[in-house]
């Protein structure tokens, strides 16, 4: 692989409900996982916009409940999907924030910002999120981060895969790599727990997250990463978890009280977030607690939930993760038995049902839990990262990683069926050549169209591209023409039709541009970005000021409830002191309309005042 980029490179795992950045550290071989200003290794994937200022990740988390409409999450949800798509639909009816159609049927937020109404398509938001991953980096490192690695569920189709690059160039960054998830998980797995493993050995990685599911098989041999197969589910997670808990205690609120808090935003951020606390608590106990006070109509809330109570509410879910897993090996063709390591990732992977019922599936192997669940895709992501990066002295850069194709890749023939080319899970960089022919009577010229995915009829698919070949006799006779199609290893698609007797050829190859950002729309984009991160250092400014203004203040009030120092003062020095104290109390309290200077230049003057006088420093 090419190690051509300059300067640090990072990883960054982009998740639907918290994302990590991780960078390789070459004095330990190892890579680091970055904490946030909170000191967390994880940032909830959360954005939220209030009247005075933009907030991203644990801010942002914080005051969901207070600001429901427009506290913006499960953006990686959204991205790459059509508005009319039934999953966002669906979400839709659980999502407190307003989601509207904009251009070409893409999803766009809409929320309340400074007084006005701001529209958002998916890309920006998680641009915000991963701006705010680079921030974390940049302080870590003490220098500037243009390159990374993302990483994206295995089962990311092209449009959600060249949604999130788009995201990445909004933020700023130049993104290296698109690594698919469990692929990641495998790299820090094997590089931490069979570094130099000789003989070859199959890891199934079982990756359960917030908000997407996926499974990947991979041989692992010499620092050689060969992934066989992979399946998932990008609408499965803790997420879906939650709803199930939130749905029956709203049904027993209404029950017990006779209120419907189906309806109420701010009740049922709150409710949700109880259910994710219990989630997490029934992980390592057997019974949690529900308690929420004056939850609707001044009403308590006050219930509890067993294990098994919600292992029923969630068990079909649970075993549509094994339905999965099983599919993967049967892609794969390798047989259960022939799996040596079972590494899970992902926070939901804690859940005990699903891992009793994933041992039970491998007849009681030990699974592997020896990494952090919530680290291991950053973890991996970094290492890529830093194996495309010049400078490092150990060998980091020596593995080799081969991925393979998520989804079936073909063209349109007769009567609307999807005629497949590169079927799924076909390891690349690859090249297959298929041989069609045109209809009789048909005109001198056919239309290519290409598509993805695994329904037999090409319209239930996702269309990609499509191309006109020209130069066939048009009379009236069936002619046969080639049909090429290369995927390289960052997964573009280049497709290319031949007429054999003539030679002339068309190709197109697949940028993934339809009905996605252009150019303008993302430097539009990335210009918004830069305003929004001017105006948040702004606001930061102005916080910093008002707080040191504050903080004098309770320091003159100290000082002069001291008797020894309020003694020596004369009348005229009180009254010239309270004054002051009262002046910059009314400034405090009228602080939406002033700037950082306002406040700085009132400490300033409010310590040549007062600190001769009362002896502060």
């Amino acid at each position: 692989m090419a190690k051509n980029y300059e300067g640090p490179a990072i990883g960054i795992d982009l998740g639907t409900t918290y994302s990590c950045v991780a960078v390789w550290n070459d004095q330990n071989n190892r890579a680091e996982i970055i904490h946030n200003d909170q000191g967390n290794n994880t940032t909830p994937s959360f954005v939220a916009f209030t009247d005075s200022q933009r907030l991203v990740g644990d801010s942002a988390h914080n005051q969901a409940a207070s600001n429901p409409a427009n506290t913006i999450f499960d953006a990686k949800r959204l991205i790459g999907r059509k508005y009319s798509d039934s999953v966002i639909q669906n979400d839709m009816q659980l999502w407190p924030f307003k989601v509207v159609a904009g251009n070409d049927d893409n999803p766009v937020v809409v929320v309340h910002f400074k007084n006005e109404e701001k529209c958002f398509v998916a890309e920006e938001i998680s641009s915000m999120i991963l701006m705010k991953m680079r921030e974390i980096a940049e302080k870590f490192l003490e220098s500037e981060v243009t390159n990374a690695v993302i990483t994206v569920p295995a089962y990311f189709n092209d449009s959600q895969r060249k949604a999130t690059k788009d995201a990445g160039a909004i933020a700023g960054l130049n993104v290296i790599r698109i690594l698919n998830e469990p692929t990641a998980a495998a790299l820090a797995y094997g590089l931490q727990k069979r570094a130099n493993c000789v003989e070859e050995r199959n890891i199934l990685v079982f990756d359960l997250g917030g908000g997407t599911f996926d499974v990947s098989l991979l041989t692992v041999k010499n620092n050689a990463f060969d992934v066989k197969a992979t399946a998932g589910d990008t609408h499965l997670g803790g997420e879906d978890f939650d709803n199930r808990m939130v749905n029956h205690f709203v049904k027993e609120f209404k029950r017990k009280n006779k209120i419907d808090i189906s309806e109420n935003p701010k009740a049922l951020r709150r409710m949700r977030t109880s259910c994710e606390r219990a989630k997490r608590t029934l992980s390592f106990d057997t019974m949690a607690s529900v308690e929420i006070d004056a939850i609707s109509q001044g009403k308590d809330f006050r219930s509890s939930i067993s294990r098994a109570k919600f292992e029923q509410l969630n068990m079909d879910l649970f075993a549509k993760c094994i339905t999965t897993v099983e599919s993967c090996l049967i892609d794969a063709v390798m047989e259960k038995s022939s799996v040596h390591d079972v590494v899970l990732v992902g926070g939901s992977s804690r859940i005990p049902k699903v891992q009793q019922l994933l041992q039970d599936f491998f007849n009681g192997i030990d699974l592997c839990m020896s990494i952090n669940p919530d680290e291991a895709v950053a973890y991996g992501a970094a290492a890529l990262a830093a194996s495309y990066s010049k400078g490092f002295k150990n060998d980091i850069q020596n593995f080799v990683l081969r991925e393979v194709t998520p989804l079936s890749l073909g063209i349109l023939t007769n009567e609307d069926t999807m005629s497949v080319v590169i079927p799924r899970n076909t390891a690349i960089p690859t090249r297959k050549k298929k041989v069609y022919f045109t209809r009789k009577h048909s005109k001198p010229s056919a239309l290519i169209k290409i598509y993805e995915g695994e329904r037999t009829r090409a319209s239930d698919n996702n269309l990609l591209g499509l191309f006109t070949i020209r130069g066939f006799p048009g009379d009236g006779r069936s002619f046969p023409f080639n049909v090429y199609f290369e995927v390289d290893d960052d997964g573009i698609l280049t497709v290319c039709a031949e007429e054999e007797t003539t030679g002339n050829k068309n190709e197109i190859t697949i940028t993934n541009d339809k009905g996605r950002l252009s150019t303008e729309q993302i430097m539009k984009m990335v210009e918004a970005a830069e305003k929004y991160k001017a105006e948040d250092k702004m606001y930061q400014k102005k916080v910093t000021a008002m707080n040191a203004l504050e903080d004098y203040v309770d320091e003159i009030m100290n000082a002069l409830e001291d008797s020894d120092a309020s003694v020596n003062l004369c009348r005229l020095d009180k009254k010239k002191i309270n004054l002051a104290i009262r002046d910059a109390r009314n400034l405090l309290d009228n602080s939406q309309q002033k700037e950082a200077e306002s406040f700085e230049d009132y400490l300033k003057k409010l310590e040549c005042m007062v600190g001769p006088v009362l002896k502060i420093d």
